[in-house]
């Protein structure tokens, strides 16, 4: 919390070595002149500061021993020129500040046998000619206005490399294969096109291939390989086209596949069960197609927290098996202390998912986060029951299908769920008091259906409006202008409509018949009921129906005395 300016006095300590002075809330300009008699310095780190570092690149002073320089958020425009002597510089941080143009060509020898840690990101810089060091290890040029195709790479030893957000074009350098030790790949979001260099898949060490929203075409090389550390793939947002390559079972680290948005077809990856570690499953916005086959995995997919196939041509029953085994979507973690994300220290996952009816970018993903998302495709049938145990759930979204049947009251155990979307479907019956119930529900939408019946009421359903029911015309109640009679409030439940149909359907007899007799007259009602029972039915049945008809006589005849009429 140190605040204030920096004592001149520190120009004194001539035999000073390490000078950290980060993360606090230092607010004046500093001129880097102060620092010019520190020729014993090896580290500097003004980082994170409200600084306002000035650097005059006119007064030339040396610091020669200099190994690491943390200058970032600093507000500086520049590169210093006093690293133009930093012959021994390891670490280099200048990101987060306001340098633009094109690197200066005295850079590339700064360090130029030694430098390891290069962190440029979140700058201005339009253009960087070449990636000159050897022995680089780290290299971070994201959010910049880079616009050439990817400068040369020398270093063979680089395991990180960020140049994510940017203007870069053309085809994905091959000599970014010659980097055998490379971990981390972020590419995404440039206008790289071309195929995806095999060589990337047949690395065993890259961890993370982030490739996503460029134009790159083509097919997925076909060829992972065994044993590889492939533990993020996102493909997001390409002109990728044909079938999945099965070598993707290979990928037993896996924890994300991110595939979205692409022209891939084929029938569903079942075959991806059988991936342990797999978290993250996201295909929506391609060509596949069919119905979605059993996996051959006893426990297919145990671990999946987000799944998204949605904007497909899937077709046939809602997957039960799939669902009864994502185990992961049944656990709730109550006793999870703090937030968690998805990553690792470098790199930390990122998804463009849909939360609440709106595509969203999560720069990071909490570990917490469920969500299905089925929607637009063809799915026919009923929706099954054991959904209701899947209690982790944030999102269900099985809108633009062809569903039929109920909505499971078994929904009412989902008491994490924050959005529900259903609409676009045959769906018919009541809508589920037990939803009353669900204390996190924000968004709702059940329109374009056949639902009738009287709205549940209370808690989070008084907070929902019309759209949330639309082109439902047997439903009634707030928020809805069309209110209930007794009739509609006392609509029989699922299990008792079942009932009754069964029971008309081996008799062949239901209340039509005394309906009529109500509407049209005891004489009228009381032929038609005979007259739909008699034929081809057991004397024992017309027999009773007479004396239902008998007994139906005498009650009417009962009330009109009580009430002073006649016969």
């Amino acid at each position: 919390m140190l605040q204030g300016s920096i004592p001149s006095t520190i120009s004194r300590l001539v035999n000073l070595t390490y000078l950290y002075l980060s993360s606090n809330n230092l607010s004046i300009m500093l001129d880097l002149e102060l620092l010019s008699n520190l020729n014993n310095l090896n580290v500097l780190d003004f980082s994170y500061n409200n600084i306002l570092v000035s650097i005059n690149n006119n007064l030339t002073f040396t610091l020669p021993n200099l190994e690491e320089l943390y200058l970032s958020s600093c507000n500086i425009s520049e590169f210093p020129i006093f690293l133009r002597t930093a012959t021994n510089l390891l670490n280099l941080d200048l990101s987060n500040n306001r340098i633009h143009g094109q690197t200066p060509k005295w850079l590339g020898a700064v360090g130029r046998n030694s430098l390891y840690f290069l962190d440029l990101s979140h700058n201005f810089l339009t253009s960087i000619d070449k990636i000159p060091w050897k022995n680089l290890n780290f290299v971070d040029l994201r959010n910049n206005l880079l616009q050439r195709p990817f400068p040369t790479l020398n270093s063979l030893n680089l395991r990180y490399l960020f140049a994510s957000n940017n203007n870069l074009i053309g085809e994905i350098p091959s000599l970014i294969c010659n980097a055998s030790s490379l971990e981390v790949l972020d590419l995404s979001h440039n206008n790289f096109s071309g195929m995806i260099p095999k060589c990337l898949v047949h690395s065993n060490v890259l961890s993370v291939l982030d490739l996503r929203m460029n134009s790159l075409n083509g097919t997925i090389p076909a060829t992972f390989s065994k044993g590889n550390y492939l533990r993020n793939i996102n493909l997001n947002g390409n002109q990728l086209e044909g079938p999945l390559p099965r070598s993707l079972e290979n990928c037993t680290n896996l924890e994300i596949l991110d595939l979205g948005n692409n022209k891939i077809n084929g029938t569903f990856p079942y075959w991806l069960g059988s991936i342990q570690k797999l978290h993250v499953l996201v295909i929506r916005s391609n060509q596949f197609h069919g119905h979605i086959g059993n996996s051959k995995a006893k426990f297919p997919f145990p671990n999946l927290r987000i799944l998204d196939i949605s904007n497909n041509e899937f077709n046939g029953p809602l997957p039960i098996k799939y669902f009864k085994y994502l185990k992961a979507m049944m656990k709730v973690d109550e006793g999870e202390v703090g937030l968690k994300y998805m990553g690792d220290y470098y790199y930390h996952d990122s998804l463009n998912v849909m939360i609440k009816g709106s595509y969203i970018e999560m720069e990071r993903i909490q570990t917490i986060f469920r969500t299905i998302d089925f929607s637009n495709n063809s799915f026919i049938g009923e929706i099954p029951l054991i959904i209701g145990s899947l209690y982790s759930l944030k999102g269900l979204n099985f809108s633009h299908n062809n569903l039929t049947g109920y909505i499971p009251s078994s929904f009412g155990n989902l008491t994490n769920l924050e959005w529900l979307d259903l609409s676009f479907n045959k769906l018919r019956g009541e809508i589920p008091k037990q939803l009353a119930d669900l204390p996190w529900l924000e968004v709702l939408k059940l329109s374009h259906n056949q639902l009738i019946g009287q709205i549940p009421s209370g808690k989070q359903f008084n907070t929902f409006n019309n759209d949330s029911y639309t082109d439902n015309l047997g439903l009634c109640g707030f928020p809805l202008t069309r209110t209930c009679n007794n009739h509609e409030t006392k609509q029989p439940t699922p299990s008792t409509l079942q009932q009754e149909d069964n029971l008309e359907s081996k008799n062949g007899f239901g209340w039509q018949a005394v309906l009529i007799g109500y509407g049209c007259g005891l004489i009228f009602g009381t032929l038609m009921g005979y007259v739909m029972f008699k034929i081809g039915k057991p004397k024992w049945i017309v027999r009773m129906v007479k004396l239902e008809q008998h007994i139906l006589l005498r009650r009417l005849k009962n009330n009109a005395r009580r009430n002073g009429g006649g016969n």
